[in-house]
């Protein structure tokens, strides 16, 4: 990882308390520091934003209005209508027959794909991305969990990726967590091309039943227009929400106090930067702002909401103060 340790606003006391309070080194990927977010999932909401559509039993809310579990409306009685819903107490009081209408339950699967390639495994600050992006992914499971939806997806690098089915409860969750914890130790030095992320995007529409909340967990690197096509399929079946995994770097340089020569790569090209020299840094910016808005025109395309977080802070803290937002 790196460090500025001159003019960074985290100290390296901040950072080594946060790391401790996360179970965390920040770069290697543990079974505890996932457990740690089974007590934090107040902390985001999983109720559907959209429609849901289906005939199984379940913990949410269909449109279509049917004999279920939950009781909807009151209207006049019509032809046809089931007698056994007839609301007397509403037909007595107004004189005209009324009958009960109800929402029907459905279920919802919840899939999380988490992608481990190469640029995941990258931290200038607090964590690697792909760290930060297991703990999104552990977050999410746990309040799976505790919904008590069903849990599935993929974990992902260049190399392989493991397929998990839906499964209930903590035996869902906790089968979820141990893949990331193995597959984040194969770490890869394959070609770095945009397929693998195609073909696992491809996977991941082949399992997304209609009506599941799908998540896809990336910081984007490998998102083209030829991934748009299998997850503006999910979009429209299934609600698409993007988290998307950034590093502070990613969006601007560090500040120096004088005028230093560094070296970059993204594994492919390397850069000669000069840190502490301002045209430098704003010329930077502007195209870390370009890449932004062209990743925002992607998720757009894809049918997808996106949720943005950095890895130089905890989710906690970015949840809590809404440094964590949804893009428009």
């Amino acid at each position: 990882m790196w460090f500025n340790k001159a003019t960074d606003p985290l100290n390296h006391a901040d950072i080594d308390r946060q790391l401790a309070i996360l179970a965390s080194d920040g770069v290697h990927l543990s079974i505890n520091e996932l457990l740690f977010y089974q007590g934090k999932v107040s902390l985001i909401d999983l109720a559907p934003k959209k429609a849901l559509h289906g005939q199984l039993a379940g913990n949410y809310l269909a449109r279509t209005k049917g004999r279920g579990m939950e009781f909807d409306e009151v209207r006049h009685y019509q032809n046809g209508d089931d007698i056994r819903a007839i609301d007397w107490r509403v037909t007595a009081r107004t004189g005209k027959t009324h009958t009960k209408l109800f929402r029907e339950e459905v279920e919802r699967p919840v899939l999380i794909a988490t992608d481990f390639g190469n640029s995941m495994y990258f931290g200038s600050r607090l964590l690697f991305k792909s760290v930060q992006a297991a703990h999104v992914a552990s977050l999410l499971a746990w309040h799976t969990s505790k919904r008590g939806d069903r849990l599935g997806g993929l974990v992902f690098n260049q190399r392989q990726h493991m397929e998990l089915k839906p499964k209930s409860r903590q035996k869902g969750v906790l089968h979820y967590l141990h893949a990331l914890e193995e597959l984040h130790k194969v770490q890869t030095r394959e070609n770095t091309d945009n397929q693998y992320f195609y073909d696992n995007c491809l996977r991941l529409k082949q399992i997304a039943k209609p009506g599941a909340l799908v998540y896809l967990i990336t910081d984007g690197y490998h998102f083209d227009e030829q991934a748009i096509k299998p997850l503006n399929q999910i979009s429209r079946h299934c609600e698409l929400v993007i988290c998307h995994i950034h590093d502070p770097m990613e969006l601007e340089l560090p500040s120096f106090p004088q005028k230093t020569s560094v070296a970059l790569t993204n594994g492919k090209e390397q850069l000669q930067l000069t840190l502490g020299d301002k045209k430098t840094a704003r010329r930077y910016q502007l195209q870390a702002d370009n890449r932004v808005e062209q990743l925002q025109g992607l998720f757009r395309k894809a049918g997808a909401r996106c949720l943005s977080f950095s890895a130089g802070e905890s989710i906690e803290q970015q949840l809590k103060s809404g440094v964590a937002s949804w893009i428009p």
